[in-house]
C-alpha cells in the first residue's frame, strides 16, 4: 500500500510517499469522508479537519479529546491546531492538493510545509481508488510520523497514512472503524 520514491529534480532529490487503497464506494463518498469534519473526525486519529475548499483556502486539523488525553498522560502538551496548511487545488470529487505542516511537536513543526495530494478515481461501478501522495522532501520528521515509524512504540504517530487509509476504508465499507 505504500512506497517511498526518491526522484531526481532540478532542485535535487524528492521524497514521495505514495499510498493507494481501493474502497467499495463512490468517489463522492470518499471526497466527503476526507473533506467533511463530521466524517474525517470518525477515522484515523479522530482529529477533525477543516478545509476552505478553494485555492488559497485554509486547512487545519484540531486535536481530538483522545489526543489531548494521551498527551496529558505522557506529560507533554499538544497544541489546539495539530496540522495546518493551505488548499492549492480543488477538483471535487477527483483531486485535492494542499500544503501540510505538522505542529504536534517542535521537530515536525521545524520541517515546515510539505505537499499532500489526494486523487480519487472510480475503477468500476461502486469501486474507487484513492491515491495519497505526500511529498516529504526535506521533512524527515514528518516523513517518519506519516510513514508509520512510531507504530510499535505506542503513542506518538502510530501507523501514519497506512493506518488512516485502512481505517477510512473500513469505515466506508462497514460503517465501523478498525479499533473503537
Amino acid at each position: 500500500m505504500t512506497t517511498t520514491q526518491p526522484t531526481d529534480t532540478a532542485q535535487g532529490e524528492r521524497t514521495l510517499q505514495v499510498y493507494r487503497v481501493y474502497i467499495k464506494t463512490t468517489p463522492e463518498k470518499i471526497w466527503q469522508a476526507i473533506t467533511d469534519p463530521e466524517w474525517n473526525a470518525r477515522y484515523g486519529y479522530a482529529a477533525p479537519q477543516f478545509f476552505e475548499l478553494r485555492p488559497g483556502g485554509s486547512y487545519r486539523s484540531t486535536a481530538s479529546e483522545e489526543m489531548r488525553k494521551v498527551s496529558d498522560e505522557m506529560g507533554y502538551g499538544i497544541p489546539d491546531v495539530v496540522v495546518d496548511g493551505e488548499v492549492l487545488e480543488v477538483d471535487p470529487p477527483r483531486k485535492l492538493v494542499q500544503t501540510f505542516r505538522m505542529l504536534m511537536d517542535p521537530a515536525s513543526a521545524a520541517d515546515g510545509f510539505t505537499r499532500l495530494t489526494y486523487e480519487i478515481f472510480e475503477v468500476a461501478p461502486g469501486v474507487s481508488r484513492l491515491t495519497v501522495t505526500h511529498d516529504v522532501t526535506g521533512a524527515p520528521n514528518v516523513a517518519g510520523v506519516v510513514g508509520g515509524a512510531y507504530e510499535d512504540q505506542g503513542g506518538g504517530g502510530g501507523g501514519g497514512w497506512a493506518w488512516i487509509l485502512s481505517d477510512l476504508k473500513s469505515l466506508l465499507e462497514t460503517g465501523s472503524v478498525l479499533a473503537g
